[in-house]
Formats: structure tokens, C-alpha cells, sequence
């Protein structure tokens, strides 16, 4: 077994295809549209859905925001050069909600990233990728 996608429903696809493609750097793999249930699914990620987990981002049609909850927390992508690419995220117009640096507790380095819609994106430098707290 293996993870395939992480669904996030969106209130604007372009607008979340623009950040996710443009500003986070992953390209869309694969698009449907359901006319007769009024909703579209596009697929981005960093590579082949055949190799790696992707992100299913759903717009239902006739719902423009959705309320997050408690209950979700963040999707976590390793990148080589945290500082360099917060620099690049921000430059680019994404929201860093937190500034690279040391996991409280610990040595890993993290930041965090905003979509347009308000789900957090955590960036972890990959040398401290799956380390846990200690990196």
C-alpha cells in the first residue's frame, strides 16, 4: 500500500492552480471535470502520480470558501534550502505564516506557507526530513 493523494476543496481552482503550480513549483498532472454534480478535480504534485502521493484539489462549483475546523493540521513538503525557499515563496506573493527556523523542541528546521484558500503548508528541510523532533 501507499498514500496517493491528500484531497483540499478550494473556492477559486485558478487561483489555487496558480499557487500551487506558480508559486510552489508543482506542475498539474491531470484535470476532470463532473458537469451533472457540478465539480472539477485537478491533480498537482512533483512528479508522476504513478511514483509519488499528489494533492486533489476539488472545487465544487457553487462554493466559493469552506470553513478549515480544528481538525486539519498541515501537508508537509522537504525542500533543500529552507531559508532560500521562503525567500522564493515570498517573492513570488505566498503568505510564510512562520519563519524558517528550529522546530521548538528540536533541530530541524521548518517554516510554514499559506494557500489562498488558508491551508498551511509545512516546509522542512530535507536534512532534517523524517528525523523527528532532534533532526
Amino acid at each position: 500500500m501507499r498514500i496517493l493523494h491528500t484531497m483540499l476543496r478550494v473556492g477559486d481552482l485558478d487561483r489555487s492552480l496558480k499557487f500551487y503550480t506558480e508559486v510552489m513549483g508543482m506542475q498539474l498532472l491531470r484535470t476532470s471535470k463532473n458537469e451533472a454534480y457540478r465539480y472539477t478535480l485537478a491533480f498537482v504534485g512533483y512528479g508522476p502520480e504513478s511514483e509519488q502521493a499528489v494533492i486533489e484539489l476539488t472545487h465544487n462549483w457553487d462554493t466559493s470558501e469552506y470553513d478549515l475546523g480544528s481538525g486539519y493540521g498541515h501537508i508537509a513538503i522537504a525542500v533543500d534550502d529552507i531559508y532560500g525557499t521562503c525567500d522564493k515563496l515570498r517573492a513570488a506573493g505566498a503568505n510564510i505564516t512562520r519563519e524558517p527556523g528550529p522546530v521548538l523542541g528540536g533541530t530541524t528546521e521548518i517554516a510554514f506557507v499559506q494557500d489562498p484558500d488558508g491551508y498551511k503548508i509545512e516546509l522542512i528541510a530535507r536534512k532534517g526530513a523524517g528525523k523527528g523532533l532532534e533532526g
